[in-house]
């Protein structure tokens, strides 16, 4: 069993590794020709996972597992050399190493991790795991990747919809748990934002075509707010509808609203419906007006279960600066469960 020290000088390495990686170069490092190659296969396996999505989570995470980002995290727990629990991790796949904050967690505080992976991202954690134990030979043995039933485990971590969490409450339910349902971000316009802030909007909404719970899906405006503005500039993501996958949606949902005679504006690859559900489709965003600033804190405070992030100026407690919802700090704990409080607990 690695020590705490031990094993935070095996992220910290694992950090150093990821923040060294150079798509267009390392030729012929043998372990970043293999990085490489799971790259490719993941990319292959999953049309979500595009080139620069996968970049963009492994340069994320080695601009997180720094020593310092890493002590001002963990020092604020009394973690132990040692931990005996055994705790499964049932992983989303909707974007690249979208689980590995919870299984960082779990080998932090010195537990085991029995890991049911996505269908949707096999391949990624599965070989910084195998990196982590080569810089630390101690860490052999502490995470097991699970095919079939998860069994003989403390506690579970569980992400999924509001679907399967019914299955995992049904499943789990009677051991120590984190429950993960489905949440959206949001952002929260006041008619006075820059081109600049606006733009910065743009990579709430579109990085990873909007699929995490990070991803801002809907947007509260004022009323008779002018949407050109905000079209001018988000206007350079636009090459986002040169991705098959995202082009088909966009055209499938252009199609349902026009059929359906939905209200809607479009720019020619995101689709704007006014709508009070906070999960849009890929290719739209919903939107809604407000007439105050105490409707809309209302509104927010009575739907905070629902809500991930709010992108704001001056509106929430909790709001995320323009523009930042794609680099969360180690401790931004998804729904605002304290991971590693629950698992010093276990």
């Amino acid at each position: 069993m690695a020590t705490l020290e031990e094993r935070f000088k095996a992220f910290v390495k694992l950090g150093e590794f990821l923040r060294n990686f150079r798509p267009a170069e390392n030729t012929g490092n043998e372990a970043y020709e293999e990085l490489k190659q799971v790259l490719r296969q993941a990319r292959l396996k999953n049309g979500w996972f595009s080139e620069d999505n996968l970049h963009h989570a492994i340069a994320a995470w080695g601009d997180l597992l720094t020593p310092e980002n890493l002590n001002t995290w963990i020092s604020s727990y009394p973690v132990q050399d040692e931990a005996s629990g055994e705790i499964a991790i049932i992983m989303a796949g909707n974007i690249p190493l979208v689980g590995f904050h919870d299984l960082l967690s779990v080998l932090i505080t010195g537990h085991t991790a029995k890991v049911k992976l996505s269908s949707n991202d096999k391949d990624l954690l599965p070989f910084l795991m195998r990196k982590l134990t080569e810089f630390e030979p101690r860490l052999e043995g502490q995470v097991q990747f699970v095919e079939g039933i998860l069994k003989d485990f403390d506690a579970v971590i569980a992400t999924g919809s509001d679907n399967t969490s019914r299955y995992f409450e049904y499943y789990f339910g009677h051991k120590p748990h984190i429950i993960r349902k489905n949440r959206n971000s949001v952002a929260v316009l006041q008619g006075n934002e820059t081109q600049q802030t606006l733009s910065a909007l743009g990579e709430d909404i579109f990085h990873y075509f909007g699929l995490g719970c990070r991803s801002v899906s809907k947007l509260f405006v004022p009323e008779s707010y002018d949407f050109k503005k905000f079209f001018q500039a988000i206007e350079p993501y636009k090459k986002l509808i040169d991705h098959h996958k995202y082009h088909n949606n966009y055209d499938y949902n252009k199609a349902v609203y026009l059929m359906s005679e939905f209200p809607f504006l479009d720019n020619g690859f995101l689709l704007l419906k006014p709508d009070e559900n906070y999960a849009s489709p890929i290719g739209t965003l919903f939107y809604e007006t407000y007439d105050s600033k105490t409707q809309i804190k209302d509104k927010l405070t009575a739907d905070q279960n629902k809500i991930q992030c709010v992108v704001a100026e001056g509106i929430s407690p909790v709001e995320v600066a323009f523009g930042q919802t794609q680099k969360p700090s180690l401790t931004d704990y998804a729904d605002g469960v304290d991971t590693v409080e629950f698992l010093l607990k276990t």
